[in-house]
């Protein structure tokens, strides 16, 4: 059970060697930070693509040295982005983690019909989160893409992480559809989704993994609310992924275990022909240097997100 994300270097195999990744628009300090370190432990073998003279200057301001790092020149950040997928879109690069450029521009090249990464299925974003109070490892998704998902896109949001997590070594997940009740109402479609996925679950239309829902957010990780409510579950304060109802609880949620609970997290979109690195402009260094494990030890030990 990984109860710490630093756990996550495990994961990789004694004779790992190091994936190589993207920067793309590389002149972002917290990113080529995280970048350099993540060099150093030979998780990855970078590749930088963005303006040189603002890459090394900023490398200089940071004390890096960078100069043996693999560097491509472009003109502006979204020259850097379509370089960068097109690298990875011709498997020319393992691993794709965006710099500074904005995210509306690094979507719309993975995106892309001719030269980008999405694999005809929806892509999703999972953070993995490590909090004190918590006693393992946590997953939420969707929190960064998917607005208001439907019922079959909730299924396809579910595979992807659960893929994840099978490729961390959790042979069956427990996945908690939340809602803001723990019983259908007709009114609230997050609780028709929440039982019907876990309905699916049970009849093998949805695997390698153990749904239940609907569960409230109390129930779905405290053993004894679920208690106090009477909730029979083998999901219940004990889950390993919480499958939002949209983007905006899942949002809410993701910034309030970072800046309230003071949580640790790792994050990255999957479903795409490779792991993608897409933080917030918040996100700390850390977090984006586990950010980084997360997606290495994603593409040695399941290839494709």
């Amino acid at each position: 059970m990984l109860t710490e994300l630093s756990q996550l270097r495990e994961l990789l195999d004694r004779s790992h060697e190091p994936k190589k990744m993207i920067l793309a628009a590389a002149e972002d300090a917290h990113s080529l930070n995280a970048v350099f370190n993540a060099a150093s432990e030979k998780i990855v073998r970078p590749i930088l693509v963005g303006d040189r003279d603002k890459t090394f200057g900023m490398a200089e301001i940071l004390n890096l040295d960078i100069s043996k790092f693999e560097f491509i020149e472009a003109k502006n950040p979204v020259d850097a982005v379509t370089i960068s997928v097109k690298m990875v879109h011709d498997k020319k690069a393992d691993l794709l983690m965006k710099g500074k450029v904005g995210s509306s521009d690094m979507m719309r090249c993975i995106l892309n019909k001719d030269y980008g990464l999405r694999m005809g299925k929806l892509l999703s974003h999972f953070a993995y989160f490590e909090v004190e109070t918590y006693h393992k490892l946590i997953a939420v998704t969707d929190v960064a893409m998917n607005i208001a998902p439907n019922l079959t896109e909730k299924i396809q949001i579910l595979n992807n992480s659960v893929k994840i997590l099978n490729n961390l070594g959790i042979a069956k997940p427990k996945v908690a559809v939340l809602g803001a009740v723990e019983k259908v109402n007709t009114e609230m479609v997050a609780t028709l989704d929440a039982a019907l996925l876990s309905k699916m679950n049970q009849r093998d239309q949805i695997l390698n993994c153990i749904v239940d829902g609907p569960l409230a957010f109390d129930n779905a990780v405290s053993f004894e609310s679920a208690k106090h409510k009477e909730i029979k579950s083998d999901v219940a304060g004990d889950t390993d992924l919480l499958l939002m109802p949209d983007i905006e609880v899942g949002n809410v949620l993701y910034k309030s275990l970072v800046f309230f609970a003071k949580a640790k997290v790792a994050s990255m979109i999957v479903g795409a022909s490779a792991p993608i690195v897409l933080t917030s402009r918040s996100d700390s260094e850390q977090a984006k240097f586990d950010s980084i494990l997360l997606a290495a030890v994603a593409a040695e030990n399941g290839g494709k997100s």
